[in-house]
């Protein structure tokens, strides 16, 4: 038997467990969603840095309706929500290998009908722009007619 493989493969879930731990902060506080950290692993809609910076989306109609259709299409593409509040909701997405988690933050602002988002992976420095593909087609999903 190879001891290092058995071995190697009986800590692998204790690593990914560690590596999937909450993120120090998360909600809106006076309207404004968590600062993304210094590593490229993170957009957001209130990001100033255009390395970061993501558009908002746009909803016409009432904030109710948005969030429905906000929360049909993180089930539709595999979020699971944590939490939701009349006008937040945190979803978690896993991926599929390595079982990393990214916090997906969405903020529905009644008074300018847009949808503030934040998305961060919990763990590691490059996501190789997987958060930025994700938010792109969550933003194309929402727009499309229904």
């Amino acid at each position: 038997m190879n001891w290092p493989i058995v071995c190697a493969a009986a800590l692998m879930p204790v690593l990914l467990a560690a590596c999937s731990g909450k993120p120090p902060r998360l909600g809106v506080a006076d309207g404004r969603l968590a600062p993304c950290p210094s590593s490229p692993n993170c957009v957001s809609t209130q990001a100033t840095d255009p390395g970061h910076q993501i558009a908002p989306i746009p909803f016409t109609g009432e904030p109710k309706q948005a969030m429905a259709r906000l929360r049909a299409i993180i089930a539709q593409r595999g979020g699971k929500i944590a939490k939701e509040t009349d006008d937040y909701v945190h979803a978690e997405f896993t991926s599929r290998i390595f079982r990393f988690v990214d916090d997906v933050e969405f903020y529905v602002d009644a008074k300018s009908h847009t949808i503030q988002f934040r998305s961060a992976s919990r763990v590691g420095h490059s996501d190789l722009g997987v958060n930025r593909r994700r938010m792109e087609a969550i933003r194309r999903a929402f727009l499309a007619p229904s």
